[in-house]
Parts: C-alpha cells; structure tokens; sequence
C-alpha cells in the first residue's frame, strides 16, 4: 500500500469524525433545544422520535398506541447495535412487541453518536431545511462510498482531489466556522496508529455483525457449538487489519455471551394456576436503615432492572435505596411523604405524597429531583405505568400521564374510584376499597373488566407469562390467569398479605419477587 495513499485516507477520515461528526451532533442539539428538551434523552424518548425509529428497526408491527402513525419500511436503515445504544427494554410484561416497551438509556449523549446514526436522526427526526437535508445526505453518503467498505485504508490521489473539495463546500455550507479546522487537518501528517484507530471507527461493519449474530442464534444450543464456529466465522471477514479483526472478535465473544444467556434465561412455560413458583430466599429487617419502632413506616416497594430496591419511607420524607440484600446504598429527601412508587426506566422513579396532587420524579444515581408534575384530581394511593406512560386514579377514572411534558393525554372512566394500581402489557389493572373485585382496563378491546376475588384486593404484580399475583385483605395471595377469568390461592411460604399495609413487586428481568411489610420487614423470593 503506497504510504501517501494511506496518507490521505487519513486526512478524508479526520475531517469525517473529526469536522463533520460534531457538526452533525450540533446540529441535532440545536433541533431538539429549539423543542425545548433539554438533553438527547429527553429527545430520543419523546413518543414522535421513539416511534419513527422503532420502525426504522422493526418490520410489519403494529403498535398498541399511535397506530395510525406506524410505518412500515422496506429497508431497515436503523441496525440492532444502534438501536441498543439508544435503547432499552422497560419491565411491561404482555405479549405484544410495540415502541412502548422501550425507552432511552439514561446515558445516552450526543458523543455516543457516530456520524451514521446522528444522519439518521437527523434526516428523520428533526426539522431541516431541504438544503441541510441534501448536504447531510451527501456528507454520509461520502463515509459510505469511501470509507465504510474501505478495508484497505487507502485513498488515491484521483479520488482524493475530487473528494476532499466537496467535503470542504458541503461541510462550509452547513457551518463557515469550519474553515481553519480542514486547513489543520490537510497539513497534519500521518499518524499510523491514530490511522488505525479511525478504520476501526469508520468501517462499516455491523451489517456483517449482524449476518454473525444471525447465524449465532441459528446454532445448536450448546456454548461449545458457538465457540467452534467463531474462528470459522471471523475467516469469512477477509479484512488485513489486526485492530479491526480484534475489535470484531471482541463484539463476537459478546454476540456469543448475549445469546448464551437468551438460552439460560428463556422465560418459562405458563405456569400453573397455583403452582409453586417461589422459594424464599432471604428476608430483610430494615430496622437499623429505618430507624425506630414509631419510625417503621414501609408503604410502597419497586425494584430496577439491577436489582437495587426503592422504598417509600412517608414518616422519614425520604425514599431508600438498598441492594436486594437490604445493603443500604443511598437514601433521597422528599419534600412530602412519598406513599407509592413506580420504576420509570433504569434510573428515574416516579412517587405519589400523601394527600398530593403531585408526582415527584426523581434520578435515583444522581439523588435528583428531576420534575414535579401537577395532576389536579388525582388521588395519591396508587401509581404505575404503561407504554411508557405514568397512570394514576382519580375519582372514577383512570389518568394517563406524559412524564416528558407533564400532561394528562388520556382519560379512562371507570365506575369506581380505584385504589392500588398496576400496569401489564396492554392493561390497567385496578381495585375498589368497597369490594372482591379485581378490575383491568384493555387497550387492545378499548374494555373493562373484572374477577372477584375470594377477598378484597390491594397489591398485585404481573409474573413473567402475564399471569398475576394478588394480594388480598384476608391474607391470602391469589393467583390470577393471564386472561382475568381464575383464580387460585397461592401457598408459598413466607408469601402473604396482612391487614396493616403490604408491598408486592415481581420484576421481570430479575426474576424476583420482593414483598414488604409497615413493620420494617422485606422479604425477597427467587424463582424455582
């Protein structure tokens, strides 16, 4: 390879991660600023970009909600690994594979982006000018032409003379502050190890990545079966570059983690009504984290996708946080006494106050409060969410709640002023302080519905095949069929309710079941 051709294969890749990556990247935070959002996350989370990315993922799906907006792509521009970046899967047990059963990553920043995915936004997201569109259109058309399937790391001097003046005129146009940063690179010499680095960057690998991560999913079950395929997989890259080919074998052993772990952790067959599904694993006294016996005071529990627990404690005005051994980690003051508590995505929480018309929302790795969201005639006893969505009671209905701009976008009439509430799939599942009955409200038949129970209900959670556990007045735990029309008493031991105030929380992703008592006590049940 001629060493000035490498030379200016560099030059072309600087001024694209270098010049027009950022450009691109401000180019986007100017959008969404202008919408007044204040960070990528709140951006990629609004309902509008959610919902046009997950198509540009997803083929020939029907979404539960905005339905008439569903697009469905020929090609899938947006691939798997990107999509992952932006994304995670929120804890919505239920059957059906919809936008709202994502959210963004609470870590997501402009920088994670690289100039392919910010493009993407950009010329599907965002409000551009016909010219801006033509010119971000060409700049990554360029990446793609000249360096996405590039593996040699060279550009010859015929390409190079025509490629490098249209990148200045298209790069100039979009930003005229630019000029002395192309001088800068066009003069820099080649640095062989930086080189390197930017084909590694540059090329356009995750298409293969995903052809890989195809045929990973197509082999037989065992991990030895995967590992014997790898080298022979890594053969067909046919790519001279040590870097690179260590980079792919480190995003292969991952593919290969990933779909080991689907394998050990496919979600069971449906259980059976009753069924032991749990033992007891371990109880938790939280009397030295909560303090005095007139101070015991738990009222609601929910535990994240990393197992951490988050604990209403309304006689402290303080939430808790703990590990699933009770460990404590960190504690957050609450102007008010927070009563019950929902998990918004990986890091955010949303908590209802004691005779409040309000909910707080609150970082729980930053022990912020990020909002407080006025909902008048809401009633503070019960809250939850649903396709990404926060839900509370109110005198005979049901209030949907947009958490990123803080209004009301639905109302549901019911004919009771529901209590303790709980979102699953496709449905709302709530209960009267007056009777047996265990009510749900369906999107998927715009219906409501209702079991009775042998007592009155107040506490329930969706386990993993959509089936529910209930907990009742008269102590007892229910087990309630996937389609609302059984029930049988549950008999685990350690697993009951009690008349003076109990939590429960089953959590998908874990694979446990966490119970909380007014007395202090926390038990924390693992599967069979």
């Amino acid at each position: 390879m001629d060493r000035e051709d490498r030379k200016r294969y560099f030059i072309v890749g600087s001024v694209i991660l270098e010049i027009v990556t950022p450009v691109f990247r401000q180019r986007l935070e100017k959008d969404y600023k202008s919408k007044g959002l204040g960070s990528l996350q709140d951006f990629i989370n609004s309902k509008p970009v959610i919902h046009i990315l997950f198509h540009l993922r997803h083929k020939n799906i029907q979404c539960c909600v905005d339905s008439a907006n569903c697009v469905n792509h020929g090609p899938l521009p947006l691939n798997y690994s990107q999509w992952d970046l932006l994304y995670i899967e929120t804890p919505t047990p239920g059957f059906h594979h919809c936008f709202c059963k994502y959210s963004a990553k609470a870590t997501i920043t402009l920088d994670d982006l690289d100039i392919t995915l910010t493009s993407l936004i950009l010329m599907n997201c965002c409000n551009l000018s016909p010219n801006e569109l033509s010119l971000i259109s060409d700049l990554r058309q360029f990446k793609n032409n000249y360096l996405s399937h590039n593996t040699k790391g060279a550009i010859t001097q015929a390409e190079y003379t025509t490629l490098f003046g249209d990148l200045t005129t298209y790069v100039l146009q979009l930003d005229p502050s630019k000029q002395d940063d192309f001088i800068r690179i066009q003069n820099r010499s080649l640095d062989d190890s930086l080189c390197n680095k930017y084909v590694v960057f540059l090329l356009e690998i995750h298409q293969k990545l995903e052809e890989i991560d195809t045929r990973i999913q197509n082999i037989g079950a065992t991990t030895a079966d995967i590992h014997s395929t790898s080298t022979e997989i890594l053969s067909t890259m046919n790519i001279n570059n040590a870097e690179l080919k260590a980079k792919l074998e480190e995003v292969l052993q991952q593919l290969i983690k990933n779909q080991t772990n689907k394998q050990v952790d496919q979600p069971n067959k449906p259980y059976i009504l009753g069924q032991s599904i749990f033992i007891l694993h371990h109880e938790i006294n939280l009397t030295l984290v909560v303090g005095v016996l007139a101070r015991r005071y738990i009222t609601d529990i929910v535990m994240m996708d990393d197992g951490r627990l988050v604990i209403c404690l309304p006689l402290q005005d303080r939430l808790q946080i703990c590990n699933t051994d009770g460990s404590p980690i960190d504690s957050i003051d609450v102007q008010g006494k927070p009563w019950c508590v929902t998990a918004v995505n990986n890091s955010t929480v949303a908590v209802t106050l004691i005779r409040s018309e309000c909910i707080e929302m609150f970082d729980i790795n930053n022990k912020l409060k990020l909002k407080s969201i006025s909902v008048p005639g809401m009633w503070w006893r019960g809250i939850t969410t649903i396709n990404n969505k926060l839900v509370v009671g109110g005198k005979d209905r049901l209030l949907i709640i947009d958490h990123q701009t803080g209004e009301v976008v639905q109302t549901i009439q019911t004919d009771c002023h529901s209590g303790r509430l709980h979102g699953s799939g496709d449905r709302i599942f709530y209960c009267d302080n007056n009777n047996n009955n265990l009510y749900w409200y369906s999107y998927t038949d715009d219906r409501h519905h209702t079991l009775t129970l042998p007592s009155r209900p107040w506490r329930m959670t969706t386990l993993q095949d959509g089936s529910l556990y209930v907990m009742c007045k008269d102590g007892s735990v229910q087990h309630v069929s996937s389609d609302g029309k059984q029930c049988k008493t549950v008999k685990t031991k350690g697993l009951k309710s009690i008349d003076n105030g109990c939590s429960l929380y089953y959590n998908c992703k874990q694979r446990k079941l966490v119970t909380g008592y007014s007395i202090s006590n926390i038990n924390i049940f693992h599967e069979n």
